[in-house]
Parts: structure tokens; sequence; C-alpha cells
């Protein structure tokens, strides 16, 4: 790891099994007309032709490519190592099946020296919108017309631009936030975006450079939805500091706000962690008003988890 940015850009691809579809990510950066970036892989255990074609790609590209394996761990796992390894400036996660514009890296770039050098410092990332393979937006547009300086709570939950969204943190600042590794399976990414959130902003920018494809589904998250009890514990770890952050914003929308809560609550019931534990999570470590909202929305999230367990159940 160096000491010093060698590159304006690195760009992180998680992968697992997904040698179908990690060519459009190939084929997205052999097309970007900002050439100052490295791809940095990392292949969580995949058991198909994935570490063949990445050995293709690090032959064949005109830019610094590096693959590394990890047994399966998670994304959590992957992305410490990505931040631990990346060389860049500013790290730009492009899943393994999706794609970019060809001057989507030029744009991001672009958008973050836009903002006056005197106020950068106070800056962590470039966030833009997403398309999908027809060229329709994915998900809300942010406030304003050009751009928007929030973080990720307020823009989510006060100004309600939810649905896919795409950008860049600084790598020096990631590095201060890592994913916990002592909790199994997924960790919500909000985990560290919250805690970037109390010390940095986000410029939002109303640009779709990312092209997100539908035809594919997050087998992890799909199977959470399914059945939350697997990923309870990583899910509590995630959602506890959201919900202190975004309590705040309930009389802005009392309905996705009021949703999380009630959500925690159900997770925190399908958790196997102890009764302190639970207790530290929905209590002792959370806002007060996240402590009014979790007893506020307990019948709700006691009705899901039961829910769960007689749908669930063998």
């Amino acid at each position: 790891m160096s000491s010093a940015p060698e590159f304006s850009i690195t760009v992180f691809t998680p992968v697992y099994n997904r040698a179908s579809t990690l060519p459009r990510v190939w084929e997205s950066l052999l097309a970007q007309t900002f050439r100052d970036f490295e791809w940095l892989i990392v292949d969580d255990g995949s058991t198909d032709e994935t570490p063949a074609l990445a050995a293709s790609y690090i032959q064949q590209a005109p830019f610094p490519v590096r693959y590394f394996r990890q047994e399966n761990q998670h994304k959590k796992v992957a992305h410490n190592l990505a931040v631990r390894e990346a060389r860049g400036q500013v790290m730009l996660g492009l899943d393994s099946d999706d794609r970019c514009v060809p001057h989507a890296l030029e744009r991001l770039w672009w958008h973050w020296n836009n903002i006056p050098e005197t106020e950068r410092e106070h800056f962590s990332a470039v966030t833009v919108l997403c398309q999908d393979e027809n060229g329709e937006i994915v998900g809300d547009p942010f406030p304003g017309e050009k751009w928007f300086d929030s973080n990720s709570t307020e823009i989510t939950y006060k100004h309600r631009a939810r649905g896919e969204k795409w950008g860049f943190h600084r790598v020096d600042v990631l590095r201060r936030f890592p994913f916990p590794t002592d909790v199994k399976g997924y960790v919500p990414e909000s985990y560290v975006w919250v805690q970037i959130d109390r010390l940095f902003k986000t410029r939002y920018v109303n640009e779709p450079l990312r092209i997100y494809y539908r035809d594919t589904a997050d087998s992890q998250i799909t199977g959470m939805i399914r059945d939350p009890r697997p990923g309870a514990n990583g899910a509590v770890v995630g959602t506890a500091p959201e919900l202190s952050a975004c309590a705040r914003y309930f009389f802005s929308n009392p309905r996705g706000v009021g949703k999380l809560a009630a959500n925690f609550v159900r997770l925190l019931l399908h958790s196997t962690f102890t009764l302190g534990e639970k207790v530290r999570f929905a209590w002792t470590d959370q806002s007060w008003p996240a402590r009014f909202l979790i007893v506020l929305t307990a019948p709700v999230g006691l009705a899901v988890f039961l829910r769960d367990q007689i749908r669930h159940s063998k």
C-alpha cells in the first residue's frame, strides 16, 4: 500500500461467481475517456471462471489491473481489503454486473475538482444518478437542478431521494471507517456511510453515469429478504447507527423512518446477540429520538418477526 496516491481513481469490483457479467465492467473501463485510474478486483471465493478471466484482463489491459482472492467472507471483507490496497485518491465501486458510460470517470473527477479547493477538505464523496439498460433514470433525482451538497442520511430521509445511486469516496476517509469483521454475514453499507456523514459532506449531482442492470440480483441480499434470520446480526449492526442518525427526520418522512425503526426491531428479535448486546443496540447507543421510535414501532416489528417465524418455520 503506497503512502501517497498513485492514481486519481481506484475502481473497485467485488466479485463472486460473476464470470458471465464481469465483461460488462471490463468493456466499460476500456471505453473510458479518463485514464488516470487502476482497476482492483477482489474475488470472494468464486468457483467459476472468474480467476482465469481476471488473469486475461491483467495481460490485456492498457491500465493497471490487480486481482486479489479471498475465501468467501462477504463484501464487507472485500471492501476493507480494497481500501487497504487502493492506490487512488478516491475509490469508486463498480459492481461486477454493471456498466458505466464512457465519460463516467471523467465527469466524476470533474465534479470532484469543481468543488472549491478551500472547501474540498470538508467533502468525502461525489454521488451521481444511475440509468437502466434502456436509458431510464433509476430512482429519484437529487434536490436542485445540477448539484446539491448534503450527506446520505439527509438526502435519503429528509429529501427522499431513494433508489440506485453511484459514486466514490476519498480513500483516506474510508480507511478511518472500516466494516466490522467480527460479525458474520452481510453488513449494510450504511454502517460506513453514516459514520462518514458525521464529519464530511457529499456532492450529489443529477447526472446519470452508471448503467444499472435489472436482469440480475444480488443473491446474498435477496436471500436475506426471503429469510432475514441468517443475516440478522449484520443487519442490526448496520441499521442501528442509521436509525440513530435519521430519527430526527421522522416528521419530514414518517413512513420511511418509521419503517426503518420497525424493521430494526424485527431484525433485533431475529438476531443472536445476548440480551445485554440487544439493549446496547436498541437503547444505550441510540439517540433519544431513535429510542422513542423503537418503542413506538415495537408492536409492528414484533408482528413482522412473528410472521417471519411462521413463514420460515420447518
